[in-house]
C-alpha cells in the first residue's frame, strides 16, 4: 500500500530568528511510519519542524517548516496514497506580517496579528475517496472525548487518535503514549501507556481492522 504520514510541528515566522510552534517532537507520527514501512509498505513522511529522523532507509522523506509547506506536500501526495495518517502537531494560527528583518525590543508591550491557517486535514478529507482511510490524532486537555469526536466527523476521518494531557507519560516529547481510539462507527478501545514503538503497531493495527473489514 501507499501510506502518507505527517508527523512534527510546523513552525510559523514571526521574524527571521523567531517562531510560533509547539512542543511536538515527532516521535509518534514516526513511530508510525516505521511500524507500516516494516511491513514493506511504501511509505511518504512529510516531516515538520523537528531534528528526528526515521531509521528505515525506504521510507520516502519530506521535509517542511510551516503549515503552509506542510499543506502542499500533502496535497501532492494524497490523491495516490491508501493510508493516510495526520499526525502532525500544525499549527493553528501563523503572524500575518512576519517581519523581513529581525524586530529589536523596544515597547513594554508587542502584539502579533495571527491569521488562521489551512485546516489541512479538513480541506483534504474532503477529497477522500471511499477506497481511502484517514487516521487523525487529537490532543486534548478537557471534554476530550467530545472533542475527538467532533473532529472526526468534521474531518471525514475513519478513526482518530485521543491522547490526554492529564495523563502522565503521553503527549509531547515522551518516549511513551496513552490513547484512545474512536473509530466513525461509534466504536471506543483504551489502551494502556506504551512505549511510541509499541502504540504505533496498535494503530497500524487498528487500521488493518478497517482494510480487513473493506
Amino acid at each position: 500500500m501507499k501510506i502518507l504520514i505527517t508527523a512534527g510541528p510546523t513552525h510559523e515566522p514571526i521574524d527571521p530568528v523567531r517562531f510560533i510552534g509547539n512542543h511536538s517532537s515527532g516521535k509518534m507520527g514516526i513511530a508510525i511510519a516505521e511500524e507500516f514501512a516494516k511491513a514493506e509498505n511504501e511509505v511518504v513522511l512529510i516531516k515538520g519542524a523537528t531534528n528526528l529522523n526515521p531509521i528505515n532507509p525506504s521510507i520516502k522523506q519530506i521535509k517542511v517548516r510551516t503549515a503552509a509547506e506542510m499543506f502542499d506536500a500533502c496535497a501532492q501526495y494524497f490523491s495516490s496514497a491508501d493510508v493516510i495518517v495526520f499526525a502532525a502537531a500544525v499549527a493553528d494560527y501563523t503572524p500575518k506580517f512576519p517581519s523581513a528583518t529581525k524586530i529589536k525590543k523596544k515597547e513594554d508591550e508587542f502584539s502579533i496579528e495571527l491569521i488562521k491557517t489551512k485546516d489541512i486535514a479538513a480541506e483534504l478529507g474532503k477529497q477522500k475517496t471511499d477506497k481511502q482511510i484517514i487516521v487523525g490524532f487529537a490532543l486534548e486537555t478537557n471534554n476530550e472525548e467530545a472533542h475527538a469526536k467532533e473532529k472526526l466527523e468534521r474531518k471525514n476521518f475513519d478513526f482518530i487518535v485521543l491522547n490526554s494531557m492529564r495523563d502522565e507519560g503521553a503527549g509531547f516529547q515522551s518516549n511513551t503514549n496513552k490513547i484512545t481510539i474512536i473509530d466513525r462507527e461509534g466504536n471506543t478501545t483504551k489502551f494502556d501507556l506504551k512505549e511510541k514503538i509499541e502504540v504505533a503497531k496498535d494503530i497500524v493495527g487498528y487500521v488493518q481492522k478497517i482494510i480487513n473489514k473493506k
